[in-house]
Parts: C-alpha cells; sequence; structure tokens
C-alpha cells in the first residue's frame, strides 16, 4: 500500500491510497485526510485504465515520409539536441507549449529548462485565468476562505459551479448543508447543475452574471447600504456606486432572471447570517469573464459577506502557491505568446517560431480553432510532443517521446480549491521505454552544446517546503502524505487586503451583452465531462458520435429532430447526436468536452478565438452556433 495523491487538472487534489490489485492499482481515497475522507470521484478510475491502456506509447517515434517509426532514446535525444543547437543563436524561435494535464513541482522544472534557453513560451489561459485576474485586481491576492469554511455559513449561493461534474468533496458538502436545513440557491443557464444539490434554482442566460449580481446588489444597497467599516476597506466606492445608479430594469432583462429570484437573493445577502458565494469556473469563459467575476466578487463584498466565517467568494487559489519555487522569479522566458491564439501568434512571431515543444496538453484538441492550431504547429521545422498517447497534436508532430503518467514518478502537488500539499508518491512503475519529462529534459540538457543542468528532483521538492506557509519536511510527507498549510481558515479578516493601501477594489465598468450574430441564435456551451480530465479519454473508449443536448422546445422552434445532426459555427460544423434535454437552458448547446477529433469529436475546431476582457483567457463559451438536423 502507498498514499500518493491526484495530480491531474481538478481542485480537489486528493490523498489516494493506492493498493495493488489482479487487475492493476486499485485507488481509493485516503481516509485519513481531512479532505478527501476516504472517497475519490470517477475520473480516478479513467486514469487507471490509462496507466494499463493497450494504446500507451512505449518507444519514441520519429516521422518518415508520413509513416511512424519506432526508434531509441538515444537517437531521439540526440536528433533534439542537434535541433536546439542550431537553434540556439535564437532561442525565441524555440517554443514551449505546457499546460496543467499534469501538475507539480517537478513537472514544473520544465519551465525551468526552457527559460533557461531563453525560448518562448505562453502567456493567457485556456481555463480561470480571466477571473483569477478578477480576484487579484479586487482583494489584491489569491486567496478565499478555508473551503470547509462553508459548513459555518447560514446560506449557500452556487454562481454556476457544476457540483454533478466536478469536485465530488464540494458537492458532499453541500448536500450535508441541505441535510442541516440550510438554504442553497443555485444561478446557472441549466438545471442539470442544480439536480440533488439546491433549494432554489435561478435560470440565467448563459454568460449574464454580472448584470444579475449587479441588480442583486442595487437591491441590497436599497434595503440597507453599505456599513461604514466595509465603506472604509474600499478605494473608489463613489464611483462604483454611481455606475450601479446608471443602471436599470435593462438588468433584469439582460440575465432574465425573474423578479422574485433578484428579491431573494437580495435577502440573503442583506439579511444577518453570513452567505458563501461559490462561483463556478464558466463564468469567466466569456468575453466579460472578468467582470462576471468581479461584480460577483463586489455583491459579497459590499454586502458585508467578506473577511468572516462562513461568508466569502470562493473562486480560485494558486496549487503552487503554498511553495516556495525561486526559479518562478528568477527566470522568465524570452517572449511569450498568448495561448488562446496560438495559432495566429505562431504565425505573426518575429523572430519566427521555428520549433515547439509540447507537454502536458493537447492543443490540437483543446484550443480554441484546434484545426488552425495543429495546422501551425504542422507548418514549423521541427515539433516534439511528449505524450502517453497518439493524441490529436502527437499526430501533427515529428517526434513523439511516450512519458510517465501520474502514480508513476514522484512529485509534490498543491490544490486549488483547498489548504493540503501532499506528495504523490511513486506507486506504480512505468511501461519498459517509458521516461519521466523530467528523465527526458534532464538528458536533453546534458546533451546541448551549452549543457542546462536541472535541480536534482530531490532537492526540488525540498526548496519547495522552505515555504512560509508550510512547516513540514519531505521525510513527514513521505510518512503522512499530506499537510496543511498555515494559510488563515478566514481570508482578509478584518478586512486588510492585498493591495499596498490594504484596499479592496470594485470593478470599474460594466460592459453591456454582446450582440446575437445572425444565423446562429444558440451558445455553443463546452462544459466539464463527468467522467473525463479535459482530452484524457483512453483511445478505446472513443467509439460514439458526440452528443450535444438542447432543450427539446428549441429543437422543435428550429425544426430539428432528435438524432443524427450538426452543430455548425462561422467555422464550420461538427457532426453530431442531438439529444433533447428540458434542463438545458433554450438558447444554449451543450457539449461535453473531451473527445479526440480524430474520433469524431474535436469541437474546438469551429471555436473562433476570442480574449477575455482581463487575463488573457480564451472566452470559450462567447461561440454562437446553430443545429442542422438528419445529418
Amino acid at each position: 500500500m502507498t498514499i500518493s495523491a491526484c495530480t491531474l487538472d481538478c481542485p480537489d487534489a486528493c490523498s489516494l491510497v493506492v493498493e495493488d490489485g489482479p487487475a492493476g492499482p486499485r485507488l481509493r481515497g485516503n481516509p485519513d485526510h481531512p479532505f478527501t475522507q476516504g472517497f475519490v470521484c470517477p475520473k480516478l478510475d479513467v486514469h487507471r485504465r490509462r496507466l494499463q491502456s493497450p494504446y500507451r506509447l512505449r518507444s519514441p517515434r520519429i516521422k518518415s515520409n508520413g509513416r511512424w517509426l519506432d526508434i531509441g532514446w538515444d537517437e531521439a535525444l540526440a536528433l533534439c539536441a542537434e535541433k536546439m543547437d542550431l537553434l540556439r543563436a535564437e532561442p525565441r524561435s524555440i517554443l514551449h507549449v505546457r499546460g496543467a494535464g499534469n501538475r507539480g513541482v517537478v513537472k514544473f522544472l520544465s519551465t525551468l529548462f526552457f527559460r533557461t534557453l531563453g525560448a518562448s513560451g505562453l502567456h493567457g489561459s485556456l481555463c480561470d485565468e480571466a477571473g483569477i485576474t478578477a480576484c487579484v485586481e479586487d482583494f489584491g491576492a489569491l486567496r478565499h476562505n478555508d473551503i470547509t469554511d462553508i459548513m459555518n455559513t447560514a446560506a449557500l449561493v452556487n454562481w454556476g459551479r457544476d457540483l454533478a461534474r466536478g469536485s465530488v468533496h464540494t458537492a458532499a458538502m453541500v448536500r450535508k448543508l441541505r441535510k442541516q436545513g440550510v438554504p442553497v440557491v443555485t444561478i446557472a443557464p441549466g438545471m442539470d447543475t442544480a439536480s440533488g444539490f439546491t433549494d432554489r434554482f435561478v435560470r440565467i442566460r448563459p454568460g449574464t452574471d454580472r448584470f444579475l449580481a449587479a441588480a442583486v446588489l442595487r437591491e441590497v444597497l436599497r434595503r440597507k447600504g453599505v456599513m461604514p467599516e466595509v465603506a472604509a476597506a474600499c478605494h473608489g466606492l463613489p464611483e462604483f456606486l454611481d455606475l450601479l445608479d446608471g443602471c436599470g430594469p435593462e438588468l433584469q432583462d439582460w440575465c432574465g432572471a425573474d423578479g422574485d429570484d433578484i428579491a431573494f437573493l437580495a435577502g440573503l445577502y442583506a439579511g444577518p447570517g453570513p452567505v458563501a458565494s461559490l462561483l463556478g469556473w464558466g463564468m469567466q469563459r466569456y468575453r466579460f469573464g472578468g467582470q462576471n467575476v468581479r461584480f460577483v466578487n463586489a455583491l459579497a463584498m459590499l454586502s458585508g459577506q467578506v473577511g468572516k466565517s462562513g461568508g466569502g467568494a470562493y473562486y480560485n487559489l494558486s496549487s503552487m502557491g503554498n511553495f516556495d519555487v525561486p526559479w518562478k522569479k528568477t527566470t522568465s522566458y524570452g517572449r511569450t505568446l498568448l495561448m488562446p491564439d496560438l495559432a495566429r501568434e505562431i504565425r505573426r512571431a518575429d523572430p519566427p517560431v521555428r520549433m515547439a515543444w509540447v507537454e502536458c496538453i493537447n492543443p490540437a484538441n483543446q484550443f480554441p480553432e484546434a484545426g488552425e492550431v495543429a495546422r501551425a504547429l504542422g507548418e514549423l521545422e521541427f515539433v516534439v510532443v511528449a505524450d502517453a498517447f497518439m493524441t490529436d497534436t502527437a499526430e501533427v508532430a515529428d517526434l513523439i517521446l511516450p512519458v510517465a503518467l501520474m502514480l508513476e514518478q514522484e512529485d509534490l502537488a498543491g490544490s486549488f480549491l483547498h489548504e493540503y500539499v501532499q506528495l504523490s508518491r511513486k506507486a506504480v512503475e512505468p511501461p519498459a521505454g517509458v521516461r519521466t519529462d523530467y528523465e527526458i529534459l534532464s538528458d536533453l540538457g546534458r546533451r546541448l552544446a551549452m549543457p542546462v543542468t536541472l535541480p536534482d528532483p530531490e532537492e526540488a521538492l525540498r526548496q519547495a517546503l522552505r515555504s512560509s506557509t508550510l512547516d513540514t519536511s519531505l521525510e513527514e510527507l513521505r510518512a503522512a502524505g499530506f499537510a496543511r498549510s498555515s494559510n488563515p481558515a478566514v481570508a482578509f479578516e478584518g478586512l486588510r487586503f492585498g493591495h499596498a493601501d490594504g484596499l479592496y477594489r470594485l470593478p470599474p465598468r460594466m460592459d453591456p451583452p454582446v450582440p446575437v450574430p445572425e444565423g446562429f441564435p444558440l451558445n455553443l456551451l463546452t462544459l466539464i465531462n463527468r467522467r473525463f480530465v479535459h482530452s484524457q479519454i483512453p483511445p478505446e473508449e472513443q467509439t460514439a458520435r458526440p452528443v450535444v443536448a438542447v432543450h427539446p422546445g428549441t429543437l422543435g422552434r428550429m425544426g430539428v429532430a432528435p438524432g443524427p445532426g450538426r452543430v455548425v459555427t462561422e467555422l464550420g460544423f461538427l457532426d453530431v447526436t442531438l439529444e433533447a434535454d428540458e434542463s438545458v437552458h433554450p438558447e444554449c448547446a451543450v457539449y461535453r468536452r473531451g473527445p479526440w477529433g480524430k474520433y469524431g469529436g474535436g469541437v474546438n475546431r469551429i471555436i473562433r478565438a476570442v480574449e477575455t476582457d482581463l487575463g488573457g483567457g480564451s472566452a470559450f463559451y462567447e461561440q454562437r452556433c446553430r443545429l442542422e438536423g438528419n445529418q
């Protein structure tokens, strides 16, 4: 038995008990972990199958005349070193494309490798950066109350977090709250996120959270004003109140909420008991996603819910925030390209990108305009993909390097939800012929004409634990598996914030809704998948045509029947199975993200690259579409 931890891109970052079984490793939640509490989500069973999949790559592969040939590691890394040495005179011609498919301190050393080279990297995000930037602009730091503090609330308002498909431990706490009689309200376009997790559902149009938050806040301020201690903690309050005063009934029209719902929410936020606001990781995926987050934060702040137990606004933590990783501050890329617009960024880069190294992400599937991303990568002189499978991105590579997966290597990982850091211990051996990302880059660094030397993994782990918020050693973590940071259970207690002046910042503007383009009446929402993390789907489980859920009234209005059909955007179409689902908002079409293009998925090929208002994020959910039937 081994105590390890999940390092996938999931907020719960579960502590795991790994045991040998007749059909491979058995994974279960660590019952001694205060947050994991002995249970885990279905995605870990999928990971167990990925470890043993017959489709795993087991040797480097090179593309020769359009065919893949297996080669040895010496030949593969010698070729990489030769290409990099040729480009070292202009290191920005080498592009490092790294994602969060597998997290950890040792994993992060690949960033040090390419920064040391002076290579190009990425900025922005496919997911949460608009919301992260919004929270930092508001609070001055990326903090929230300990997630377990929601058990102290008098009411929980869930702004769109899908508890049926993500964060099983938050879902368990919400169920417990309801059993204790604490009211839970869910605000979302689709009711499927609320089933079993809510006492009242508030349906809004997609991407309009800021309008509902402003409408509720106007009513809260009408009822009780701003408490003196809250007003004293805010910068720019008069200007923000003027902004709200300039709004009116259009807020309700824009968000589509019922007037009774607005009054009910205002009653909660203006009431005597603390209200916890749980912000979903979807509201930031719109053009004005940063504003969505900022106005919900402003509602929590000005109603007096911040800085107290049972209150607070929960969006995100930094999963690396409790580690001391000095090379994050002492090194930088030669330049960065905008992640959500990668194809155009590659093609207009000066000096030009000539080589790319891709790891922990599947850009030809996950990025907007994914087909163009694949073509832009394919136009480069040399592309290396480090992956365990022949993904959509691996297909456009020149060289593929097979990598070890979670549980096949040791690392330290944190959470972007809770305050525990965990040691993800090596619990199983990787297949013969497979190497860790660290082993690959460490070996490659030694082969360069001007070598790049990475820290030893053991020293990197020990350095990471020299953090001001941790009081533990590597030996203690290897024995216990986890430790909690010293961050307080209540964030911003005393209403002192992270800005230099200690004051909270309020949003300076509110943009109106984005106009609906003619011919594309529906929002195409590519939402979280219950069983899979992004595109980490075993190839053997990708045989069905993707399903798109649509409200039956919408199908009838468009003259389309359930069954074979197409989702059409201005970029093209995707053949799908249309499914009638009354829980879906009538103005939406819902696709569960992840299926690969090579197996009929790849919806991001028809999603345009649109940058969010803050943080360089990708506004995936801004994409509009129409439906066609009988394809």
